[in-house]
């Protein structure tokens, strides 16, 4: 990650609780100690941070706080090819008159383009994927209620959702901080809780994650690989992930891209 990069998850992560500690922003930005010590005292000598002991906070904590993790601008630049190639594929699996659900984050966010020639039931706390297919298809959109968290682009709620708790999806298609012998990782709390709440939701939970959040890793779990149906990533992934999702009895969607156009194949 650049180091403009690493400063906007920076200055989003401060924005979240009233200390991003050193060991947050290090786990956000992949990056190491010492390179997150110095974008803190940088910021901070430009007056955009305050450093404090192992970690720095806001100058002017806003009203409504943020969420932790990388903001949905930064993460849409990244591997854009692979998601956009992962989004297609996760697409297909969807057939007409179905109930789905997607999670918001920017490789499901991919998946819009390929759902305005479908007729579907679509429950997503993303306001922009909502947004997208109000506009440009005729499929049924649900939102949730909850505040809007500008930053991730989505919609949550801390008390839960009377709409969610009666909405059934065929499918349930979700991103993720990071995948690995452990299960599904993320990085906010409240994510967590939000998502746990859809999954039951769902008979089949489908991830999309493209090969480098295999690298990922985050202190929050929020389901094993035993409740994973699926996951669909890039040519990317490394055989020693492979096997672990073999072991786990998920069933691997590999999307290539090539210069033909994208491409399916089934691991």
């Amino acid at each position: 990650m650049h180091e403009t990069e690493r400063h906007r998850v920076i200055l989003a992560a401060v924005q979240s609780r009233p200390v991003a500690t050193v060991a947050d922003l290090c786990e956000v930005t992949g990056s190491s100690e010492a390179t997150i010590r110095r974008d803190i005292a940088a910021l901070h000598v430009q007056g955009q941070v305050r450093r404090v002991r192992g970690g720095a906070e806001a100058l002017t904590p806003p009203e409504q706080g943020g969420l932790m993790g990388r903001p949905f601008s930064v993460n849409e630049t990244l591997n854009i090819a692979q998601k956009r190639a992962i989004a297609r594929v996760a697409a297909e699996l969807c057939k007409d008159g179905e109930p789905i659900i997607i999670n918001g984050g920017t490789t499901t966010y991919q998946m819009v383009h390929h759902l305005t020639g479908k007729r579907l039931s679509v429950f997503t706390n993303s306001f922009g994927i909502a947004e997208f297919l109000i506009h440009n298809s005729r499929n049924s959109v649900v939102i949730p209620g909850g505040t809007i968290y500008r930053e991730q682009n989505v919609i949550l709620s801390p008390f839960g959702g009377v709409v969610a708790s009666h909405f059934y999806a065929k499918r349930m298609f979700i991103g993720c901080q990071g995948i690995g012998a452990h299960g599904l990782m993320e990085a906010d709390p409240m994510v967590v809780q939000s998502e746990l709440a859809l999954i039951g939701q769902a008979d089949e939970l489908i991830v999309l994650a493209d090969s480098s959040k295999f690298s990922g890793r985050s202190s929050l779990i929020l389901c094993g690989l035993d409740r994973i149906a699926a996951v669909i990533t890039d040519s990317g992934i490394r055989d020693e992930d492979r096997q672990m999702l073999e072991t786990a009895g998920v069933r691997l969607l590999v999307a290539e891209t090539s210069a033909q156009g994208d491409q399916k194949t089934v691991a």
